[in-house]
């Protein structure tokens, strides 16, 4: 009897793996063509790519091309029906109004693993690691890899015959979702070829494709054993056989097949991990697939997200493992977030966190403030103040009169108790308004029309910059990491870090950008391909021999002379706390912990000063104003001078510069 339990639980078991293998392979219905016969039809990893929810209920997918949708103060949502008649649009009297503040859905993908970096003095550190599944051109390049769910899902149209055609994004639209969609998957370039003939499309870059004697087969040169459609064989390559013809090529949208996530995710893990930026009111969707760990399969480590110092309403999105769930090798899971504060975040893994984060598991994550919005000439202090203190413009409400982000009782002139925990008091009335960047089209990072930036809703404009400039602050201690990767107990107590990281280099190369006076020669990275010629990231080979852009985000800091940077300060160092001082260019200090330093009393308690000091798990909003210096090179460093050394090496360590042009 036992053993015939044991067989019908195997066939059942049988059972159910096919019958998940057909629910999850990726159909015509979503991919706009069949699945490649060698596509992987099943396995666990899933992600999920939401087009509306009861907060934004679009009836089909966004035009990216608008932009983020402006913001004049909460109201109701559009009728939102979730069945048996009931709305949160008021006309149903059981339930409360829905009430919105815009935003968007914005979703993301990655995965966690481990993967491999290259310290300033050359030696190769084994790391536990998130690597990006999702707007992988995007992190390569060193910008955030948040998509618009419309981008996400490479988002494309086609006509009554099925031929694509552009999108109007309306009701008349035949919308198809295209994911990733590539002939090649984008993992790697070999190490032996790591020349300009590399193409730099993807998160790692894509292997030159050679023939059968080794020579790259390119547009302009195509010697014997390729073809003019690359057919095989082809060597050191990695061949997507998901790739379909009938869909637009896609290398930023999400990766939708299960063999593909894995195929990318395998060994790809970045320091700092991906990062992560969306808007104040923004509905994110953030997938993790564990791909597990190639360097130790004996290690059956789960992973989380934790968004350190998040307001989270909930544990279930924590990533506490205490508290909620975690997720193990071969699957994935969906966090879900809606952005309630504007700041300066970070993130990690929640599974033994010292070893972890010391092993390369956090990243960065910055929510832009709701007054980025404001319509051009709107009053930045009645979009914070709302009604509050008079009767607002024709349909123009502000965040007071949503209790949700309200500051009950602050301000000069207080309506009620004090809310000791709101993250904006209200400032001294004011006739701030929104205006264009100064910058916009001078500098090419800023397209002409580009409104003001802000690092908070400060409702008097305090707070304007130009450039962001995330620094995630680490440290790593290479014999940790060794005995890590070599199947040793690893000793917590000695733990002492030795690489002093900012953005995941040291000194010099985070200054490592081709054609800077201070970084590689353009020739030298031609040749090399390390950094990247293209996109300033930075490769290590790995145990398969494939060289992989672990460290995509160089920290040199330029400005044209008047403009500002945000410096988005964030301290992941498991051992020491860190200093960081600014040589030359003062720095004002206006957040702390993702909060705006202001009183109750709206007074401003913005710090002047030429250094700060943060512990592991802080955060700092500090800025630069270049209008305050001559045209020149500055420093950004530390004065712990211990920290400025890469292990021996002297000379590194935690230092980058600032150059400020005419």
């Amino acid at each position: 009897m036992k053993k015939t339990l044991q067989l019908l639980l195997t066939l059942l078991l049988m059972c159910l793996a096919a019958g998940l293998a057909s629910a999850q392979g990726l159909p015509p219905a979503q991919g706009g063509g069949p699945l490649s016969p060698t596509a992987q039809g099943g396995g666990s990893f899933m992600v999920q790519w939401p087009k509306s929810t009861l907060f934004h209920p679009a009836p089909f997918y966004s035009d990216p091309s608008k932009g983020e949708p402006t913001y004049t103060g909460p109201s109701p949502v559009s009728p939102v029906a979730v069945g048996n008649g009931v709305k949160f649009d008021g006309s149903d009297t059981e339930h409360p109004v829905y009430l919105g503040n815009g935003g968007q859905i914005k979703c993301q993908e990655i995965s966690g693993g481990d993967g491999y970096m290259t310290e300033a003095d050359g030696n190769q550190t084994f790391m536990f690691s998130f690597g990006p599944l999702s707007g992988l051109d995007n992190i390569k390049n060193g910008k955030p890899g948040t998509l618009l769910n419309t981008d996400f899902n490479g988002v494309y149209c086609v006509d009554g015959t099925g031929a694509p055609i552009a999108c109007a994004y309306t009701a008349s639209d035949i919308q198809k979702l295209g994911y990733y969609n590539s002939t090649l998957l984008p993992s790697v370039c070999n190490s032996a070829s790591m020349s300009s003939s590399c193409p730099t499309a993807g998160s790692a870059g894509i292997a030159p494709v050679t023939d059968t004697s080794g020579l790259p087969c390119t547009g302009t040169n195509i010697p014997f054993g390729c073809n003019a459609n690359y057919g095989l064989p082809l060597y050191g390559v990695i061949t997507d056989p998901t790739y379909d013809p009938a869909r637009p090529i896609n290398t930023n949208a999400g990766i939708a097949d299960p063999a593909t996530m894995m195929t990318v995710g395998v060994m790809n893990g970045n320091i700092p991990a991906p990062l992560i930026a969306f808007d104040e009111d923004d509905e994110f969707f953030l997938t993790l697939s564990n791909v597990g760990m190639i360097m130790r399969p004996d290690l059956f480590e789960s992973h989380t997200v934790h968004f350190h110092g998040y307001p989270n309403a909930s544990s279930y999105y924590d990533g506490v493992p205490d508290a909620t769930w975690a997720i193990n090798i071969g699957g994935s899971a969906t966090y879900y977030y809606l952005a309630p504060d504007a700041g300066t975040y970070f993130w990690h893994c929640h599974i033994t966190p010292p070893e972890h984060l010391q092993m390369g598991m956090v990243g960065q994550l910055y929510v832009r403030p709701r007054q980025n919005r404001v319509p051009l000439n709107g009053s930045l202090y009645a979009s914070l103040a709302g009604g509050q203190f008079g009767p607002m413009p024709a349909g123009i409400t502000g965040q007071q009169d949503d209790l949700r982000t309200a500051c009950q009782g602050t301000g000069p002139s207080p309506n009620g108790p004090i809310d000791i925990l709101c993250s904006v008091p209200l400032p001294a009335p004011n006739n701030a308004i929104q205006v264009v960047d100064p910058y916009a089209g001078i500098d090419s990072r800023i397209p002409v029309g580009t409104l003001q930036k802000y690092a908070y809703n400060d409702g008097d404009g305090s707070t304007a910059y130009q450039i962001d400039v995330p620094i995630q602050i680490h440290g790593f201690d290479p014999n940790f990491h060794f005995v890590g990767m070599t199947f040793n107990p690893e000793g917590f107590a000695d733990m002492k870090d030795k690489y002093f990281l900012l953005n995941g280099r040291s000194y010099p190369d985070t200054v490592g950008v081709v054609g800077y006076a201070g970084g590689p020669a353009a020739n030298d990275a031609n040749t090399n391909g390390n950094p990247d010629a293209a996109t300033n990231a930075i490769g290590t080979e790995d145990s398969d021999g494939r060289t992989r852009y672990s460290q995509p985000l160089p920290t040199l800091i330029t400005l044209k002379h008047g403009e500002k940077a945000l410096l988005r300060i964030a301290d992941l160092d498991v051992t020491e706390y860190q200093t960081l001082a600014s040589l030359g260019i003062p720095m004002q200090l206006v957040g702390f912990q993702a909060k705006i330093l202001r009183d109750q009393a709206g007074n401003n308690m913005y710090v002047t000063t030429n250094s700060v000091t943060l512990g592991g798990g802080e955060s700092l909003d500090v800025i630069l104003d270049s209008g305050l210096v001559p045209p020149g090179t500055y420093f950004l460093y530390t004065p712990n001078l211990d920290h400025l050394s890469n292990d021996a090496e002297n000379f590194g360590g935690l230092m980058t510069e600032v150059v400020v042009t005419p």
